[in-house]
């Protein structure tokens, strides 16, 4: 009887320590696109229990692109999203009830590239190539900042136009020299199926300042579970900052939960060229995920400029993120 008194008294000690371990919350995170190695710290957190260790159990689903996300997300059919902040800013400005509870790449991935022994490394080497994009696009719509900023013109080279896997054909095939796309997504795919490297032009190495990828939720999931989101929040950022110091094993916990989620040689690279990008370009923050009001405000400005946002969006900039819900913020409701 004694022994039977012990093991439940132990058993609830142990379900007390580890928060929940009888009713942890289940959480769904959609992504952004199919896996790749920027998504990297979300399964190396779940497989090494940064998630479980905060009550959550934790669904990671494959995305079919961020606008797709984004309204999985306000249809609350998925409690949080990985995806490009940018497109959710755009959803939100129409009224979908969306806001980022962390912005994970606060410098943007998005570059023109190509193979690495055609030798074009900088804007002026893009003069009488070929580029393939694809219309509408991300890229597309910031494409003429970076001409801008460049000095170059629509004239100083020839476009090809698909959608993305065409884009990265045209490529692959010799049909164009660059395309447009993320310096740790497209150009590791192309890796894959050519075994080529390749070297991309990178649009913030040229003065364009824009946020990218992170995590949103349905505004009214945030307001009715404050402290499920604090504790995603945290195990996330748990998540990112142990797998930067491991790239290798972070990528490997993708092949481990998806065997053919990819090659471990570009699923690691593709993780090493997004560990630069969490990094605040104005040097407020060294967190993860934690964004400053300037860096929003000018990727707002730019949305409205080349991305087609209307210009009422400026007014309402912090409406569209929170760092509240991060380790060390002491107010909720509070975008700083």
């Amino acid at each position: 009887m004694k022994k039977a008194l012990f093991a439940a008294a132990a058993l609830f000690a142990a379900s007390s320590v580890s928060g929940s371990a009888f009713a942890a919350d289940k959480v769904t995170l959609m992504l952004n696109w199919y896996v790749y190695g920027e998504h990297a710290p979300f399964y190396y957190g779940k497989e090494k229990g940064y998630f479980a260790e905060q009550g959550i159990d934790l669904d990671i689903q494959e995305g079919r692109g961020s606008a797709v996300t984004a309204q999985a997300v306000a249809a609350k059919t998925a409690d949080f999203g990985y995806i490009d902040v940018p497109t959710m800013i755009k959803a939100a400005a129409k009224g979908a009830p969306l806001v980022a509870t962390g912005v994970l790449l606060q410098t943007s991935p998005m570059s023109a590239m190509g193979f690495t022994d055609k030798n074009i490394r900088k804007p002026e080497d893009i003069k009488g190539k070929t580029v393939a994009v694809t219309p509408g696009d991300s890229m597309s719509q910031i494409w003429p900042l970076f001409l801008k900023k460049t000095g170059l013109k629509e004239s100083d080279f020839r476009v090809v136009s698909g959608d993305a896997q065409t884009k990265l054909n045209a490529v692959i095939n010799g049909q164009a020299d660059l395309l447009l796309g993320y310096v740790m997504d497209q150009s590791m795919k192309i890796k894959d199926a050519t075994g080529k490297s390749v070297t991309p032009i990178r649009f913030a190495d040229y003065g364009i300042k824009m946020v990218s990828s992170g995590i949103v939720s349905n505004t009214g999931y945030v307001q009715e579970n404050e402290d499920l989101v604090r504790r995603f929040m945290a195990a996330a950022t748990k998540s990112v900052e142990e797998a930067s110091k491991d790239p290798k094993a972070a990528a490997q916990s993708i092949l481990n939960a998806n065997p053919k989620g990819g090659q471990i040689a570009t699923l690691t690279e593709g993780f090493e060229l997004t560990i630069p990008l969490y990094k605040d370009p104005d040097g407020q923050s060294s967190q993860p995920f934690r964004v400053s009001e300037d860096n929003m405000k000018e990727s707002v400005d730019l949305l409205v400029q080349y991305g087609g946002l209307d210009a009422s969006a400026k007014d309402k900039v912090a409406s569209y993120y929170t760092n509240a819900y991060l380790p060390g913020s002491v107010a909720m409701g509070s975008s700083k």
